[in-house]
């Protein structure tokens, strides 16, 4: 059977940066990008020659950020792609290697963020499921002190990119991967979540979370898009979408307040109560790829 011959359009690293500029990417802002190589076309130097355009395109005085979990140090018995049988439960608690930001790969979220934490000079955030890595002069700033306990929230990279004005990126990426939005779950009435995981020393941990879901994000994007001002337009054969951080968080609030309220499930106990039933992290249905 023949070879099919490669799919365009040929996409390089002039190409892109020369595009996401016409787009209206600026010299010097900071973005958040969200991204699938797949749908960009034929990328000649692949994910190396997508970080080298992004990074052309914000210049020496840009910052990139590229989110960089690792769902799958997660619980055992919340696994469904594949389940692993009740028997091994245990001793995976016991064994799993704890999270480190140097060596431990990302998950589910493609490879050109991949890419971004094993660049020279790139660094990471400490949560050990939900983290975040960073390219350029602001990369510190960004990363620094996320919380152990705040996957997504206000002492997570997300709130420090709010502040400072960044863009998100989606770069082929659908509003499902926004995860700017779940920023929004933290501040609006959410369950909370009991989210085992490795302990840094050794052992298993066990900490309380707001509970986060990407449910219903699609149609979130498609309202904040119809009601905003969102750039849109295409780089190689990829859709994309830029808009600020900001933007998207103060729309998610108030559109999951409204449209997927969560204070059914958050029990009037008067106190403090974990729902372990939860979604302790956003791949905890799956340990294979994500969307």
């Amino acid at each position: 059977m023949p070879t099919p011959p490669a799919t365009g359009p040929l996409v390089t690293r002039d190409t892109l940066a020369a595009e996401l500029r016409l787009l209206g990417v600026e010299t010097g802002e900071i973005l958040l990008v969200h991204s699938s190589l797949s749908s960009l076309g034929w990328v000649c130097g692949g994910p190396v020659a997508v970080v080298q355009g992004l990074l052309d395109a914000v210049g020496p005085d840009g910052t990139i950020v590229v989110p960089t979990q690792t769902g799958d140090l997660s619980d055992p018995a919340l696994w469904g792609n594949p389940p692993v049988p009740e028997e091994w439960w245990a001793r995976i608690r016991a064994t799993m290697p704890a999270y480190d930001p140097l060596i431990t790969p990302s998950r589910g979220v493609g490879v050109i963020p991949e890419t971004v934490r094993t660049w020279p000079g790139a660094l990471r955030s400490a949560h050990p499921q939900t983290s975040f890595a960073a390219l350029g002069p602001r990369a510190a700033e960004i990363v620094e002190d996320h919380a152990p306990d705040c996957r997504l929230g206000e002492r997570s990279p997300l709130a420090r990119l709010e502040r400072l004005g960044a863009r998100v990126l989606l770069l082929g990426a659908g509003y499902a991967s926004c995860t700017s939005f779940h920023l929004a779950e933290y501040r609006i009435p959410s369950p909370l979540v009991a989210v085992g995981r490795p302990a840094p020393g050794g052992g298993w941990e066990t900490v309380t979370e707001v509970s986060i879901t990407s449910d219903r994000f699609d149609e979130l994007g498609y309202d904040f898009e119809r009601d905003r001002a969102v750039v849109r337009g295409r780089v190689g054969a990829a859709h994309v979408r830029l808009f600020p951080v900001a933007d998207a968080v103060a729309y998610a609030e108030r559109w999951l307040a409204v449209h997927r309220s969560r204070e059914d499930e958050i029990p009037n106990t008067g106190g403090t109560c974990v729902d372990t039933g939860g979604d302790p992290a956003p791949a905890r249905r799956s340990r294979g790829p994500r969307t």
